[in-house]
């Protein structure tokens, strides 16, 4: 260890023995610079470094310096968004520990009732924990919380980014909050990511409503550099015909052909990307990204069938929420051993830090959720010193012919992957949702104190999650007290003769189940149903309305009715016209990726990461759109439907569909646009409509969502009032103000 490095002498002797003996020739630049911050334990800290740069350790060195050196012993809390990532950290900190005399304590779901009693008994050491055992020990604990975390010195929050703008983070913010009124003090909280769009939205997230006073540290150290190839696959005009068969299945023959609505039309492009995922991978490890489970499922049954027809043993293993535990399980351990390559084809399961070993390369099949997870990813690949990091991108385009789509005419999946890709070198990724409502989570949250303190009055639980610098902060008085009335009308609370809330009746159930933990919904699909025959599933995540036309299995659609209880969309066919621009989608788009696409299109910029088949789509991509005057006119007249291309993000794509329905047009958000049916419109008709949209005031939410159908989608949004709910989905899905923005310049 270099004697100029002050912050290793700032550590406690058996600490820097153990550096010593791991045989550490220097600190990380993250350790050196967060070491100083921690070590007093008087501020909170963000760490923002790469994965596989020693984030834990930079917390963990100093924090339990602090512990050594506290009488008596003290208490830090870790919180991870996994199991696998606690029992990671269980692995790697129970080693260094045990040379300390320190206890570490892992607690969820899977560890015994004894050692969790073996904590509470000594209340010192290093809790690891999840937000769902978090809530449970609060809720059950009741009174005891308090003498529980009365030695708590810190909260180290790792994967930072996978709790912010999401019900899961506002739970957690509220389990801190909780956890630091009971004990009468604050405490310091270390937040860790690799993942962070904007470190002044990370810090007010942290410590909400003094993120100022949060100290940052971000890591200038980088990796051995990136590889990057992007092929082209053409779907063919001319498909083989299905035969009947199950959709809800999958199909295991050698040579799948598929049935006749529920999934796409042709297994040839798979078929082929197989080919090559086969031959670019096989002999190290690797992660694969599909965007569905489904098709985890059917790469990794493609390419098991490679290793078979080959005479080899298998390398590829599936990873997604919905197998067991003990499959995943199967999966990190063929990972992680070093005796056998092993591929992992996965959804965002594997896309935080657990630990899996060295991955040599990543591949994407269709564009990912967003530029930060794309970022997240590629962070598994390139960490042997020296080794570059691999991705390996999978574009599929239809050949174009017939009524093609504008999507297929303008390659928008290869636009939309390639502007990622600039995206990612260029060091921008998406910034957090900073300013959701997350009511959901609020009920959640009422019905959880009530538990933990066994009743408190409505003044009680208003000044405990919506004052200022608190969780909820904003909710009026009067908001909350409708949201307490709608709760007792729902039977999830009472009120006793004094005043005091208590569970109601069905509250008493909810509570006592173990699912009541987890504050995010399950991650459903919706059913595509047509005359009471189920097509297949679809994830959605753009507001839905009825009327409107969806594309799936390759299919036109018109949607009749939507259930939002049972997560179904009944739909007819839909014939002639062109295919909607809507096909579903893994994840919210934002307004500057949308941005770099049309960038893309305009200009003759030649990325080198694309292979021949996709330098072509994206050639094609700009000769429609040049040919169609794009780089000047927003409107595209199809016929039967108007698109306009906005090239702005979802929120700001759904707020304006919302504006426009109220002036009795069919609209919905489609990608880089919104389409509008003209029914009985003209062109010069509809552009009047969003004339007049732009320069009045926006309507009132219950007018402006008055069509949107599917607007609970979090786990409590069913006990909302129709107003909470209303303005709960307002306040994390639309952006008004852009929508607005774009409409007035636009128009003039």
């Amino acid at each position: 260890m270099a004697d100029d490095s002050s912050s290793f002498f700032l550590l406690d002797e058996r600490i820097r023995r153990f550096i010593w003996a791991e045989g550490w020739e220097s600190l990380r630049d993250a350790q050196e610079a967060a070491i100083p911050l921690i070590v007093q334990a008087d501020r909170d800290v963000i760490i923002a470094a790469a994965t596989a740069s020693g984030k834990t350790e930079a917390a963990f060195l100093p924090a339990l310096t602090h512990l050594l050196h506290t009488d008596p012993p003290g208490l830090i809390t870790y919180i991870s968004p996994l199991k696998a990532l606690i029992n990671d950290q269980f692995g790697r900190l129970d080693r260094l520990c045990e040379n300390l005399d320190v206890p570490v304590w892992p607690w969820h779901g899977d560890i015994s009732s004894s050692t969790k009693t073996r904590f509470l008994a000594k209340r010192q050491g290093v809790l690891l924990i999840t937000p769902e055992s978090l809530e449970a020990l609060l809720c059950t604990r009741g009174t005891a919380v308090g003498s529980a975390f009365e030695r708590l010195a810190f909260f180290v929050v790792d994967e930072l980014h996978a709790f912010m703008g999401s019900e899961r983070g506002k739970q957690l913010q509220a389990l801190l909050h909780r956890i630091e009124h009971a004990i009468g003090r604050q405490v310091p909280r270390i937040g860790l990511s690799a993942t962070l769009g904007d470190m002044g939205l990370a810090a007010e997230f942290l410590r909400p409503g003094r993120g100022a006073d949060v100290a940052q540290v971000v890591s200038t150290s980088s990796g051995g550099g990136l590889k990057v190839l992007v092929k082209g696959y053409e779907e063919a005009l001319v498909l083989r015909a299905a035969p009947t068969a199950n959709p809800n299945e999958p199909d295991t023959r050698d040579d799948p052909a598929p049935p006749d609505t529920g999934e796409p039309t042709t297994f040839a492009t798979p078929a082929a990307i197989s080919v090559h995922l086969f031959n670019s991978l096989r002999g190290t490890n690797n992660l694969v990204f599909p965007n569905s489970r489904r098709e985890v499922e059917r790469y990794s049954h493609l390419l098991r069938k490679h290793c078979e027809q080959h005479q080899v043993p298998n390398e590829f293993w599936p990873h997604h929420g919905n197998l067991s535990k003990e499959l995943r399980a199967e999966t990190e351990a063929a990972l992680k051993q070093n005796e056998h390559p092993a591929t992992a084809i996965c959804t965002n399961t594997l896309e935080l830090g657990i630990d899996i070993g060295a991955v040599k390369s990543v591949a994407q099949i269709g564009p990912p959720p967003s530029v930060a997870s794309l970022r997240q990813r590629l962070g598994r690949s390139g960490r042997r010193k020296g080794e570059p990091a691999i991705l390996r991108g999978y574009c599929v385009e239809n050949e174009l012919g017939g009524k093609s789509s504008l999507a297929d005419e303008l390659r928008l999946d290869t636009a939309k992957m390639t502007a990622m890709i600039l995206l990612l070198l260029e060091g921008w990724f998406e910034p957090p949702r900073a300013h959701g409502a997350h009511l959901s989570t609020l009920v959640q949250q009422v019905l959880s104190h009530v538990a933990q303190c066994g009743g408190a009055t409505i003044g009680h639980v208003y000044s405990m999650y919506c004052e200022p610098d608190s969780p909820f902060t904003g909710l009026t008085k009067d908001d909350f007290i409708s949201l307490v009335r709608h709760l007792g009308l729902k039977d999830l609370l009472m009120q006793d003769s004094s005043g005091v809330l208590l569970h109601g009746r069905v509250g008493e159930r909810f509570v006592n189940h173990y699912t009541f933990y987890a504050a995010f919904a399950a991650d459903e699909e919706f059913r595509i149903v047509c005359g009471g025959k189920t097509l297949g599933t679809l994830p959605v995540s753009q507001m839905l309305s009825i009327g409107q036309r969806i594309l799936f299995a390759g299919k036109t659609w018109r949607v009749e009715d939507i259930d939002d209880q049972r997560k179904t969309i009944l739909v007819v066919r839909s014939k002639g016209g062109v295919p909607p621009l809507f096909a579903g989608g893994i994840g919210r788009t934002h307004t500057r990726v949308h941005q770099r696409m049309r960038q893309l299109l305009e200009s003759m910029e030649i990325p080198p990461f694309l292979d021949k088949t996709a330098l072509r789509f994206l050639t094609e991509g700009r000769a429609s759109y040049a040919a169609r005057d794009l780089a000047r006119s927003f409107l595209v007249d199809q016929g039967r439907e108007v698109v306009l291309l906005t090239w702005l993000g979802d929120a700001a794509n759904e707020a304006l569909a919302c504006l426009l329905q109220r002036c009795g047009l069919a609209v919905s958000p489609a990608g880089p646009g919104i389409e509008i049916q003209k029914g009985q419109s003209t062109t010069e008709s509809i552009v009047d409509a969003l004339i007049d949209a732009c320069q009045d005031e926006p309507p009132p939410l219950d007018l402006l969502l008055a069509d949107v159908k599917n607007l609970q989608r979090e786990k409590w949004d069913w006990a909302l009032p129709d107003a909470l709910l209303r303005a709960a989905y307002a306040s994390q899905y639309l952006d008004m103000e852009e929508a607005l923005a774009w409409a007035r310049t636009c128009t003039r």
